[in-house]
C-alpha cells in the first residue's frame, strides 16, 4: 500500500479482490522524449517556433507545489534548454510555484521542487492566493484576479502531472492555472458548495462538470501559450508527456491515464482498503480525503471502507483543522449550514463537503482512519472512526483486517493499492 515514503505491507486473505491500473513502464529514455515532444506538440507549433515568433521579454513558467510528484527536476532543465537557445537568458524567466491555497513552500521544498542548480539560476517564486499586490484582475464577470508575474509575462507556459481528479475530473491542463495561479474568491467558486454539489464533479469527469469548466475559463481568459504536462507510473516515472495546446493535449493525456489507471467493478463490496496516496499526497488529512472519495464506486450503504494516511503534518491549514473540530463529527450539521449559505464559501469548506459525500453513503460508523501522523485526540473529532490502540499503523490495520474477517467469514473484500490514484467504474 502507498503510506508515507516507506509504503506499508499488509497480509490479506487470498479471496480479495485487487483493485488497480495497469503497470505502465516508463518512457525508456524519458529525456529524448521530452525533447521529441517539445518539437513535434499536439495542435501546436514547437515550442521553438512559438519562442521566435512571439520573441517575449519576460517568460513563466508553473509547477506544481510540493503535495504533487511531478517530475519537475526531469523536464525543467530541458524546456530551460531551449528557452536559452532561443536567446531567452535566465534572468527573464520566473518560475512560479502553484500553491493555490495550500501553504506556502519551504527553502527545502523549492529545492526539492526544482533542484539547487535551477534554484540558483532561475527565480522561484511561490504564487500567493491572499496578497492582493501580488495579483492583477483579468476578469469582472464574475471578478478573476490571478498572479501578476504569470499574467503580465509575455510568454507563458504551465506544466503539470496529469491524474485522476475526484472533483476536476483530472489533474493537469488548466489546473495549473485555476486553482493554482488564481485569487481566493476564484478558489472558492471553483471549490463552491453548488459546485461541488454537482454529481459531474467527479473522478474522471470532464463533459459538464463545473470544476472543469471553471478552471478552463480562467485558464482561457488569461491566456496559456504552451502546456507541458506529464504521465507518471507507480513508480513516479515519466510514461507519457503530453504537450502544446492548452486543451488538446491536456485531453490527449487525460484519455490515456483514464485508459490506465481505470478499473471496472461489477458490485460494492463489504469491506474496503485503500490510502492516501503516499507521499507527498498523504502528508494531511485534507488531501487524504480524495482516496476516500476515489473509493466510492466499490461502496454501499452496507460497505465499510478503511483508510491509511501518514497525515505527517496532521489536518492540514489552521482554518480546516478548525473547520473540522468545531463540527466535532456532526457532518450533517456541516452540510445544512452551507447549504443555506451557498454563496458564502469558507475557506478549505470544499475538502469536508468532498468527505460528506462518503459519510451520505457508509455513515460514520462505517469510515474507520489509521494514521500515526494525527494526534488521537483529535482523530476523535474529524468525522471519522479512528482505529485507536497500542501498535503502529501497520500493526492497527492489520488488526482492524483480521477482526473483520474473524466476525465476517463469508465478506467480499476489495484493496486499492494505489490509492486515490486508481480510477473505479461500475460495469454497465
Amino acid at each position: 500500500m502507498l503510506y508515507g515514503k516507506s509504503g506499508l505491507e499488509l497480509k490479506l486473505p487470498s479471496s480479495v479482490t485487487v483493485l488497480e491500473g495497469q503497470d505502465i513502464p516508463a518512457l525508456p529514455e524519458s529525456a529524448k522524449a521530452i525533447l521529441q515532444a517539445l518539437a513535434h506538440p499536439i495542435a501546436s507549433p514547437s515550442l521553438t517556433d512559438l519562442i521566435a515568433a512571439k520573441k517575449p521579454e519576460t517568460v513563466a513558467i508553473t509547477i506544481s507545489d510540493i503535495t504533487r510528484p511531478t517530475p519537475n527536476k526531469v523536464f525543467l532543465p530541458l524546456i530551460l534548454q531551449i528557452l536559452n537557445e532561443c536567446g531567452i537568458s535566465d534572468s527573464q524567466i520566473v518560475i512560479i510555484i502553484g500553491t493555490g491555497m495550500h501553504r506556502p513552500s519551504t527553502t527545502e521544498e523549492h529545492e526539492s521542487l526544482v533542484g539547487r542548480d535551477i534554484l540558483n539560476r532561475i527565480e522561484v517564486i511561490d504564487h500567493k492566493a491572499n496578497d492582493n499586490s501580488t495579483l492583477v484582475k483579468i476578469d469582472n464577470n464574475p471578478p478573476i484576479s490571478i498572479c501578476r508575474r504569470f499574467a503580465e509575462a509575455d510568454f507563458r507556459i504551465v506544466t503539470g502531472c496529469i491524474e485522476p481528479h475526484f472533483m476536476a475530473g483530472f489533474s493537469g491542463g488548466r489546473k495549473g492555472v485555476c486553482p493554482a495561479l488564481v485569487d481566493l474568491q476564484t478558489i472558492q467558486r471553483f471549490h463552491g458548495y453548488e459546485t461541488l454539489s454537482n454529481p459531474l464533479a467527479d473522478n474522471g469527469v470532464l463533459t459538464s462538470n463545473p470544476c472543469h469548466d471553471i478552471a478552463l475559463k480562467v485558464a482561457k481568459t488569461v491566456g496559456v501559450d504552451f502546456l507541458f504536462n506529464v504521465a507518471i507510473n507507480k513508480e513516479r516515472k515519466i510514461a507519457g508527456v503530453y504537450c502544446g495546446n492548452l486543451e488538446k493535449a491536456h485531453w490527449a493525456g487525460c484519455q490515456k491515464v483514464a485508459e490506465w489507471t481505470s478499473v471496472q467493478i461489477e458490485k460494492p463490496f463489504d469491506l474496503v482498503i485503500t490510502n492516501g496516496g503516499g507521499y507527498p499526497l498523504d502528508q494531511t488529512f485534507y488531501q487524504t480525503v480524495k482516496g476516500m472519495c476515489c473509493a466510492l464506486p466499490a461502496l454501499a450503504k452496507h460497505s465499510t471502507l478503511l483508510i491509511i494516511s501518514h497525515c505527517g503534518e496532521q489536518l492540514g491549514s489552521k482554518t480546516y483543522t478548525n473547520l473540522m473540530l468545531k463540527y466535532n463529527n456532526n457532518w450533517q450539521n456541516f452540510l445544512r449550514d452551507i447549504a443555506a449559505k451557498p454563496n458564502e464559501t469558507q475557506l478549505d469548506q470544499w475538502e469536508f463537503q468532498m468527505q460528506t459525500r462518503v459519510l451520505k453513503r457508509i455513515g460514520l460508523d462505517k469510515l474507520w482512519l489509521v494514521s500515526d501522523g494525527i494526534p488521537n485526540d483529535i482523530q476523535r473529532y474529524i468525522s471519522v472512526t479512528p482505529i485507536l490502540g497500542p501498535g503502529d499503523t501497520q500493526e492497527r490495520t492489520q488488526q482492524a483486517i483480521d477482526k473483520y474477517t474473524e466476525n465476517n467469514s463469508n465478506a467480499e473484500i476489495a484493496v486499492i493499492p494505489e490509492g486515490p490514484y486508481t480510477m473505479l467504474s461500475k460495469k454497465l
